[in-house]
């Protein structure tokens, strides 16, 4: 659904663009629904274009929030320029209308049920803030052990780097110039991103299976795996654990752990069976690992094994040298020109 307006007789067109999936059983109700969402849709662009953030508000004047969900919407024209439509898929997620979004390396919004419809899916969860050598080499060891499977077609897979709503909020308020600066990177790499609102993993390997039945594969740290078998994260489940696993591995799913080095113990690698799961759950995670349903990364670059993210974005704020030799090529110069992340100025050596 979308709309074309003019804000004045010679002036270009703008447009929005909504997609949206109605919850309704009933035809009846789902007529009613859609009305009132065009209705609103035409307000909104004659009263609030100019303000994009109370125009979403606007969409679900009386509509019952369960029975829709917008999981898209894009903006263009010359009035809606200064409009980010990567800020305005994280409002989607922020105010309840949709769980996930999607958008690619130019920053607009993607449809998930046409990126995602039959296709092989390699996601990798993270906080991005900023990339590294690490997470790049991450994602290129799992790519590549991923498409190596016969059952994989690597021209039908897609690869998204997903960032979760909990992970943008972990310093109590959602900052969107931090959002953006991550999405920024992400995009300069040519990255497809996953913004989702799923702090359990088997609620997004249920999101993946709304749109494929092919394997899917998840790559992760040591650090995931253990929190992969927390407890705390299946309370909300009758089930528990069993029932989140179940749901799961029910899917054609690889998880592919990356290694961790522990420089506290002589460097030691290590790997998926050193996570730290408790004694209840470890024959789970042995039956798991038996069926090749988790997996190790084996080869990875052990020139980079000492680079962590926190304290890369802990020396661009303070302007201390050398952070750009664990990003990867031309990252440093965008977060230079752009002044991503709190740079201001490298300090004098």
């Amino acid at each position: 659904m979308g709309i074309r307006f003019q804000t004045t007789p010679d002036r270009e067109t703008n447009e929005i663009l909504i997609h949206f999936r109605l919850h309704e059983n009933e035809a009846k109700h789902q007529q009613e629904t859609v009305g009132r969402l065009g209705t609103n849709l035409i307000f909104g662009a004659y009263r609030h274009y100019d303000n994009p953030k109370e125009f979403l508000l606007g969409l679900y004047d009386n509509i019952d929030q369960d029975a829709i969900e917008i999981d898209l919407i894009n903006f263009s024209g010359p009035d809606l320029e200064d409009v980010d439509n990567r800020l305005m898929s994280l409002q989607l997620i922020k105010n309840g209308y949709t769980d996930a979004v999607i958008f690619g390396p130019q920053g607009d919004n993607l449809l998930p049920a046409e990126l995602l419809y039959k296709k092989h899916i390699l996601a990798m969860r993270g906080s991005f803030r900023p990339v590294t050598k690490v997470n790049m080499d991450m994602i290129k060891r799992g790519y590549d052990m991923f498409t190596n499977d016969k059952k994989v077609n690597p021209e039908k897979t897609v690869v998204l780097w997903e960032i979760t709503l909990n992970n943008l909020l972990s310093d109590g308020a959602l900052d969107e110039q931090d959002f953006l600066d991550r999405a920024e990177i992400l995009c300069s790499l040519g990255q497809t991103v996953l913004i989702s609102n799923y702090q359990q993993y088997y609620k997004l390997v249920d999101y993946f299976g709304r749109f494929s039945k092919k394997r899917q594969g998840l790559v992760m740290g040591v650090n995931n795996l253990t929190e992969l078998f927390s407890e705390k994260y299946y309370r909300d489940l009758q089930g528990g654990i069993l029932e989140a696993f179940g749901r799961i591995f029910s899917k054609d799913l690889k998880i592919m752990v990356y290694p961790l080095i522990d420089h506290n113990n002589e460097g030691k690698v290590l790997r998926k069976t050193d996570a730290e799961v408790h004694p209840r759950f470890r024959p789970i995670m042995e039956y798991l690992i038996f069926h090749n349903r988790i997996l190790d990364i084996e080869e990875f670059d052990h020139g980079i094994t000492n680079i962590f993210s926190r304290e890369v974005l802990a020396k661009i704020k303070a302007g201390e040298p050398g952070w750009e030799h664990s990003l990867p090529q031309y990252v440093d110069a965008v977060i230079r020109e752009k002044k991503l992340f709190g740079y201001t100025k490298d300090a004098k050596p």
